[in-house]
């Protein structure tokens, strides 16, 4: 057991030879704040430092990559604790299934939105090089489907397009 034990101090004195990080990236500070909340909670030497164990670092690499993808603390807390599960249940099973759906759905509508964000910073760009009527006019046609999307209505106003830069 002690083989699958390792200190913080031990692993920035081995890999890392840094003090305030351990090798995937956390600080000390950030790894006080998980043992704190309960979310990753080493085992105490006798001396009171922290030790963790192989399954705390794959929990705290796990905890990145949920991070990446956008999971709050507080998602993770509630929702990811098979290995510390016995038996996994089922119904538990179904439910962060639902969870992760509903993160997915979440995580498309974000892409689609920055799809439309970039594909209207392209054409301000390309508007502003040209400045002639055809760019101007497909500028202000893609705004008003924008706005269409952002109200699901017609927008107040555009009956005439951003002539002001004809050629």
């Amino acid at each position: 057991m002690e083989n699958q034990l390792h200190s913080v101090l031990t692993f920035l004195k081995k890999l890392n030879n840094q003090t305030n990080i351990i090798p995937i990236g956390i600080p000390k500070d950030t790894l006080r704040y998980y043992d704190r909340i309960g979310i990753v909670s080493p085992i105490r030497d006798t001396n009171r430092y922290r030790k963790y164990m192989k399954t705390d670092l794959i929990d705290l690499m796990n905890i990145q990559i949920m991070q990446y993808a956008d999971f709050s603390l507080e998602e993770m807390k509630g929702k990811f604790n098979f290995h510390k599960m016995e038996n996994v249940d089922p119904a538990y099973c179904e439910e962060v299934a639902l969870f992760l759906d509903a993160k997915n759905a979440e995580t498309r509508k974000k892409i689609n939105h920055l799809e439309k964000v970039s594909e209207l910073l392209n054409m301000t760009a390309e508007t502003l090089r040209d400045l002639n009527h055809e760019s101007d006019q497909r500028l202000a046609e893609f705004v008003r489907e924008l706005y269409e999307d952002i109200y699901h209505k017609e927008p107040p106003f555009f009956k005439e397009g951003c002539d002001e830069f004809q050629d």
